[in-house]
């Protein structure tokens, strides 16, 4: 954007009770709090595949019990076992480990379950890691365990309903944190998964549950204490227990088939049945002829929504309250018509990792960018172009300490996408560049203000974290090119989630647009770093700026004079949100407006907005902090304080509205987010 001609085209939050270690003065002294990232675990070897180092979602993922989500072996040694002896020696020792199945190995005596303990990851290679006759049992206590990509099979001792084998694949009697993903579970004696005994905070996901009597039985006992997720399961030829949820305090179901096959000799006697006390949530899932699909006792809730019943008999329930799941993590649904398809191709076990991008991206979850070559990429957009179109769940792009000097864009067919520093710090990991609007491009013309972006994000559902974007262009060195801004980081995208960044310029530092002007762009940034001098937070995004630092910097030439937000706000939007915040910075008092009315193009439809509120002002603030800008006035959109502090906080004039309570109420950060909780992925 032209700083003179800008009508032209152109979950809820814990508390936290510590300072972290090199928190700024300016926002100790705000009372605003920037935690750090938490400890990035990164594999512990090179040679670790990525997809047998991946971490949780759901119910897994949640911090409770000690346990901050559920990330099993990683940190220690990978383990490649084909022996049932060296399998049982890592899965019952101490300490971590990633223990990589290659092979077939059967259980002896016939039905023996592994007694597994705390941080583990237990991986099939590609798809040759079976486990034949028997499966694994984790027991009290026993957490932080991952079992993936397996087929656990064939313990069945020919009788159907079988009271005097209990041989299940994966049996968990008071354990917690575990994931149980992407495996082929069938034909045993007993159950395919059983979750008991209070066993809480798991997830099961993208498995293949077929050809058995019992399928998947959670709780048997009085307390209600089970948080669990199931998503993207594919159970067919499968009589009960679809699951059986009995008395589970959180049960989310969602994105599941449940198929009954005509004509074959296992007939289905109920699908997903709600027991006891259980809460449960079931969404956009698939029920293909299955009897009795959802069921209910008079003592517990079942909440149904966006599911579909083709084919289907017999009772179809819900009734009572459950609870909100993005209260406690984030997740994203498909549609239903879509998830028999979807599960076909995607559940079970995935196939065999190569060397290429597209062999990588088949099974992973985790990308690997390290410049020295130690890593999958030694460029950060090889990983995004890795990253399989229409992706169906979270990649991880795991970026290792390092500057990384390229253009980043993630293409609007690529959501879920996480760009991840690994350093300590988030200035470890730099990714920059240094594009203007007036760079002439290679192929003629020049970039636009869009177009000169560092890092371009278009695809929904991003989140980055503890690492610096930055653009470096040097205004002084080019005053001959006609258009200096230069945008670090550009948005244009929903449900972005911007923790523990900095992102640094001068000129139109961070750009937060929409994918188009009726659609809706919501950025949520907490724990971070802005730095710029003219409009440097800008666009036409539903943003919140949230527990960060803005730093004001110094033009080119030393002077002082600028602007924070030029929001575009379309009418009957929310624009930009700055709240809990420190503005700051080694500027002249008095220099620097809180913001200005972008129309761009000069439409006079939109109606911009900025709201900052319970943030620390310093002294650089002007005392009227509102302008107008090419042609607008600001008095005619929607600029407003709310309880600042600071020497640069006025008191509500004509030049300086404020909320008043009830307006403020208004204008939380939750009203901005839309029912959208971030939670870190």
């Amino acid at each position: 954007m032209s700083e003179t001609t800008r009508g032209k085209p152109r979950h809820r939050r814990r508390s936290t009770t510590a300072l972290a270690v090199g928190v700024p003065l300016a926002l100790t002294a705000a009372g605003v709090l920037l935690v750090g990232a938490d400890a990035q675990r990164e594999a512990a070897a090179a040679e670790a595949p990525a997809w047998a180092t991946a971490t949780a979602d759901g119910f897994a993922s949640v911090n409770s019990l000690g346990q901050n989500g559920t990330y099993g072996g990683r940190g220690g040694p990978v383990v490649t076992v084909r022996t049932l002896a060296d399998l049982e020696k890592y899965a019952t020792a101490e300490g971590p480990y990633v223990i990589v199945v290659a092979g077939t190995i059967t259980m002896s005596p016939a039905g023996k379950e592994i007694k597994v303990r705390s941080d583990k990851t237990i991986v099939g290679s590609g798809t040759s890691g079976h486990i034949v006759g028997g499966g694994f049992f984790l027991g009290s206590g026993v957490h932080n365990v991952i079992i993936r990509n397996l087929t656990i099979r064939d313990a069945y001792q020919g009788v159907w309903n079988d009271k005097e084998h209990d041989y299940d694949a994966i049996q968990l009697d008071g354990a917690h944190h575990v994931w149980i993903d992407h495996n082929d579970l069938r034909h045993m004696a007993d159950g395919l998964i059983d979750v008991r005994k209070d066993s809480t905070n798991v997830t099961v996901s993208w498995n293949r549950l077929s050809d058995n009597n019992k399928t998947f039985g959670i709780g048997w006992t009085e307390n209600v204490r089970t948080d669990i997720t199931i998503h993207h399961n594919w159970i067919r030829e499968t009589e009960q227990r679809n699951p059986s949820t009995d008395n589970a305090a959180h049960a989310h179901l969602y994105n599941n088939f449940l198929e009954d096959t005509p004509g074959t000799a296992i007939t289905s006697s109920y699908g997903n049945y709600s027991r006891g006390k259980t809460k449960m949530v079931l969404e956009n899932s698939y029920f293909q002829g299955v009897n009795n699909p959802v069921i209910k006792d008079a003592t517990a809730s079942v909440v149904q929504r966006g599911n579909v019943f083709p084919g289907t008999s017999g009772r179809n329930e819900s009734g009572g309250t459950a609870f909100d799941p993005k209260a406690y993590y984030d997740y994203t649904l498909d549609k239903a018509a879509d998830v028999p398809a979807l599960l076909k191709s995607a559940a079970g076990p995935r196939g065999s990792i190569g060397t290429t991008p597209a062999a990588i991206t088949a099974a992973a979850t985790t990308l690997t960018v390290a410049k020295d070559g130690s890593g999958q990429y030694s460029t950060v957009q090889a990983a995004v172009n890795a990253v399989p179109a229409n992706n169906p769940a979270r990649v991880v792009i795991a970026v290792r300490p390092g500057t990384y000097r390229e253009t980043v864009k993630v293409p609007s067919n690529k959501p879920h996408v996480t760009i991840q520093g690994t350093g300590a710090g988030r200035r470890d990991t730099v990714i920059v560049y240094n594009n203007a609007s007036g760079t002439p491009k290679p192929g003629g013309g020049t970039y636009g203000t869009g177009g000169s972006a560092t890092v371009a994000v278009e695809a929904d559902d991003f989140q980055a974290r503890n690492l610096t974007v930055a653009n470096d262009f040097d205004e002084k060195a080019n005053q001959h090119l006609s258009g200096h801004q230069a945008v670090a980081l550009r948005t244009a995208a929903d449900k972005v989630f911007l923790d523990g960044v900095i992102v640094e310029g001068d000129q139109d530092t961070l750009l937060l647009d929409t994918a188009a002007k009726d659609r809706l762009g919501r950025v949520y940034m907490t724990n971070s770093y802005v730095t710029g001098n003219v409009d440097f937070v800008f666009g036409r995004a539903t943003a919140v700026i949230d527990r960060s630092v803005i730093t004001l910097k110094k033009r080119w030439d030393g002077t002082s004079a600028g602007y924070v937000t030029a929001p575009s706000t379309a009418a009957n939007r929310k624009g930009i949100l700055i709240a809990n915040s420190a503005i700051t910075g080694d500027v002249s008092d008095r220099s620097f407006y809180l913001g200005r009315p972008w129309h761009a193009g000069g439409d006079a439809t939109l109606d911009p907005q900025t709201t900052v509120r319970n943030t620390t002002l310093s002294a650089a603030i002007r005392t009227a902090p509102w302008t107008d800008m090419s042609g607008f006035s600001w008095k005619d959109d929607r600029f407003a304080e709310y309880r600042n502090t600071g020497p640069g906080a006025g008191a509500a004039s004509s030049s300086r509205p404020h909320l008043t309570d009830s307006q403020a109420a208004d204008q939380e950060v939750a009203d901005w987010l839309g029912g959208w909780t971030p939670t870190a992925s």
